[in-house]
Order: C-alpha cells, then sequence, then structure tokens
C-alpha cells in the first residue's frame, strides 16, 4: 500500500489488500477481504465487498456496486467469491454479485472486458473474456459467456443459458435458449437469425473460415433430419475445420437451456 493513492473520504477495512499503484478516489469504500490488482483505479463511490479479487489495471467508475450479497433469495451468508480479470472496464452502476452454494461459490469474469453503465452479471456466472455489455445488459445467475462475445443494450438473459465464444445478442433482446458460438439473436424472445459476420471480419478471421461457418450453419439449421443427427453430418464433415467444430462441441455439451435456432425452424 505504500504507493496507493487514496482519497481521504475513501474507507478501506483492515486487511484490505492493494497492489502497487492503486488509486481510490473520492467516497469510495473497500471492503477487509476486497483484493485490488496492480493499478487498479476506483474512480469515485464505488462500492466493493466480500471476497472479492479484482485483476490488474481495471478501472471501475462511480456508484458500481461490485462483490455484495448475491440477489438469491437461497443464499444464507456462505464466504462465496467473485473474481474479476485484468484490464477490464466497469462504469457507472455495474452491479456485480459472488457466488452461492447451489453454483459453485464463485462468480468470474475474465480480461479485457467492457461492461457499460447499469450491466448486471448476476451470481455464478462465467464471463469469458474480452466480452462486451452495453448499457443495462441484464445477465441472471449461472449464465455462462464466451470470449469476444457482445451483448447489446438493455438485453435481458435468463438463468442458465450459454452465450457461446464470437456471439452477438442484439439490443432489447431477451434470450432464453443457448447461443451458439459465432452466433447472432435478435428480438424478444430472441431468435437466431444468422452468423455474426460482422464480428468475425472485425477480428480477422479469413474468407474461408467465414465460409466454412456459413455452410455449417446452413447445414445445422436445415429443415431434414433431427437436430443432433445434422449435428453428427457437420461434425464428420468439418471434422478438420476447428472453428465449426467449435459450434459442435456447444451443441453436444447441451445445458439446461434449449438451443436458440431460427424462427422458421425447430429444434430436432
Amino acid at each position: 500500500m505504500a504507493d496507493a493513492q487514496i482519497h481521504p473520504t475513501a474507507l478501506l477495512e483492515s486487511g484490505a489488500r492493494l497492489g502497487d499503484g492503486v488509486r481510490i478516489g473520492p467516497y469510495c469504500t473497500v471492503g477487509g477481504e476486497v483484493e485490488l490488482g496492480a493499478g487498479c483505479e476506483l474512480v469515485s463511490h464505488v462500492a466493493i465487498a466480500g471476497r472479492t479479487r479484482i485483476g490488474p489495471g481495471t478501472r471501475i467508475f462511480p456508484f458500481a456496486s461490485i462483490g455484495h450479497q448475491p440477489q438469491d433469495l437461497k443464499y444464507k451468508g456462505e464466504a462465496s467469491s467473485l473474481i474479476v480479470g485484468a484490464r477490464c472496464i466497469v462504469r457507472e452502476g455495474v452491479t456485480m454479485n459472488p457466488g452461492t452454494t447451489g453454483g459453485g461459490m464463485v462468480t468470474t469474469v475474465g480480461d479485457g472486458c467492457a461492461f457499460l453503465a447499469n450491466s448486471h452479471v448476476g451470481h455464478d456466472c462465467r464471463v469469458g473474456s474480452n466480452v462486451i455489455f452495453s448499457n443495462n445488459v441484464m445477465l441472471a445467475g449461472h449464465c455462462s459467456v464466451g470470449d469476444f462475445a457482445i451483448i447489446g443494450g438493455g438485453a435481458a438473459v435468463i438463468q442458465f443459458a450459454r452465450v457461446g465464444a464470437h456471439a452477438f445478442l442484439g439490443g432489447m433482446s431477451g434470450l432464453e435458449n443457448d447461443l451458439i458460438p459465432y452466433g447472432m439473436a435478435l428480438g424478444n424472445r430472441a431468435h437466431l437469425s444468422g452468423l455474426n459476420i460482422v464480428g468475425l471480419q472485425r477480428r480477422g478471421f479469413s474468407r474461408e473460415d467465414v465460409h466454412s461457418l456459413r455452410r455449417a450453419y446452413r447445414l445445422l439449421f436445415a429443415d431434414e433430419g433431427t437436430l443432433m443427427e445434422r449435428v453428427e453430418d457437420v461434425a464428420e464433415e468439418y471434422s478438420k475445420h476447428p472453428i465449426v467444430q467449435e459450434i459442435v462441441a456447444f451443441i453436444r455439451a447441451g445445458g439446461k437451456r434449449s438451443l436458440c435456432t431460427p424462427r422458421d425452424t425447430a429444434e430436432g
């Protein structure tokens, strides 16, 4: 704490651990079991509690509530945790809850994520790296979000749903089912509307990769056979295409939710 910059109005409980170069602005509160990595900044009026660890270089803006008691009526005070990665941006009014006994006792967020104003990460969620939540995104408990996924403003994701890597969920959407990697879903209730082609292009995926994904997508959501029959066909035809295999693995893994499908395609 020797080189930490702490505003005189900030309140730090005994036991809080601060890395090199931490900056804590006016009227922040930091609990006794909190760990702030090197170079973290709490701009002002930030409240961090519980067994919470924030990675190096993360910036948290005013009125964010990080690590307080999860919004789960079954929670009885268990010593669960919240772990947030390095170089994240946590904007005004963001809320992140720790885990519960029903979900492994930990909520995790990867590196390089951006959580815009008033977005929420529920208890027991697993959020990957380089994820973007736009304003007012609502992620219910027990959800998982893959690397590089983007969730548009005001979108809501039901508990236990999975959002695959590089997926895009449009603003104001309500996602009740699992969204495949590289997929794009829109609407209330959200339906699969294609692939996240813009995101793929921005991240430098080759034309060959995009072509393979497009063809595999058409085969997966064709009218013939059941979904799992089509999955096995795609797995065999694209056995040497790791990107397509990510989608196959995601579908095979399953979860507590059904799969988000195109509006005119019934799940088999």
